[in-house]
């Protein structure tokens, strides 16, 4: 699978992975054109950053400007974008009068990764999916400012955050216990979470039931890229050590995807291990396939010549690879 394909007139801009369904899309941009490529576990995918990154705008509008933009920040975004974007944003609370109905939900990334969030309903699980969420559960559905006290009262009651690092999500992705224990993590603080009705929690908010769902099988973490002689899959399924920590010019990433979550892909690679690109980082890049040319004899090989570092903090490998 290629990742794009400049052609003339200008390159396609990746837009990031987005998960509208149960399997990730890539989407693309050039000018006012908009494509998506539907990714497949076990496919190959490699490409290679052309020139400058650039601001990748706001709201579907282009960045007057066209500024660059440092190619290890995740927005993807000059300044002026950001704020713009960030502005229009249902966490900004600037949306009082959105007449459109929202869920809380509950989400468990890993051991002690506990989250409290809300959706719009017409998006259903998309918005957990792009999070990266393992399991997670709703709580309750009403409108906007009901659900966003909701999730005020529960962060504070319960000490849970309305945000995680991806840092710690991949960290722990490898090494996630079994099923049954994260379904008890998550009905463990729906239960929590419900012994506060009436204890600031709106009466416009409608508690839902308990309905844990698990998404390690949609994120293919219950995958190995090549299980060995005589080994199960989950045995020979090596976790993630390694994570891209930017892109240059002319610099490569080809692999076999093997799993992928929220806006990270895992990348089988020719050492037999497991790099993670986290896709935030491809915006706004001009990017095209990777051909004999560039050191990879095919798309479905694997190469990986951009920084890397390590996911569980350790030292930091600099250069080209």
């Amino acid at each position: 699978m290629t990742c794009a394909v400049r052609e003339s007139g200008g390159g396609w801009r990746c837009a990031g992975v987005r998960w509208p369904r149960e399997v990730p899309e890539l989407g693309w941009s050039r000018g006012g054109d908009r494509r998506v490529s539907v990714l497949a576990y076990g496919a190959g995918l490699g490409f290679r950053a052309v020139g400058e990154r650039h601001c990748v705008g706001a709201r579907g509008n282009v960045c007057p400007l066209g500024a660059v933009v440092p190619g290890r920040s995740t927005g993807g975004r000059c300044a002026e974008c950001a704020r713009l974007d960030r502005a229009h944003s249902v966490a900004a609370d600037t949306m009082a009068d959105d007449p459109r109905t929202y869920r809380v939900y509950l989400a468990w990334f890993g051991p002690g990764m506990v989250k409290v969030g809300i959706t719009g309903e017409e998006r259903g699980a998309a918005r957990l999916r792009e999070q990266g969420a393992v399991a997670f559960s709703w709580l309750g559905r009403g409108p906007l400012m009901a659900a966003r006290r909701t999730e005020e009262v529960l962060r504070a009651a319960l000490g849970v955050p309305d945000r995680i690092p991806y840092a710690k999500k991949r960290a722990v992705r490898g090494q996630l216990p079994g099923t049954e224990e994260r379904a008890g993590a998550v009905a463990e603080l729906y239960a929590r979470a419900a012994a506060l009705e009436g204890r600031g929690w709106p009466e416009s908010l409608e508690r839902l039931p308990p309905e844990v769902v698990d998404q390690v099988g949609i994120f293919g973490l219950d995958r190995a890229p090549d299980p060995a002689p005589g080994r199960s899959v989950r045995e020979s399924a090596p976790a993630p050590v390694r994570s891209v920590r930017e892109l240059v010019d002319g610099g490569v990433v080809a692999g076999r995807l093997v799993a992928a979550a929220g806006p990270d892909l895992h990348l089988a690679v020719a050492d037999g291990g497991v790099v993670v690109l986290d896709t935030r980082l491809i915006t706004g890049w001009d990017l095209t396939s990777v051909t004999r040319a560039a050191g990879v004899t095919e798309v479905t090989g694997s190469d990986v010549r951009v920084p890397l570092i390590d996911i569980g903090g350790g030292g930091v490998q600099g250069g080209l690879f």
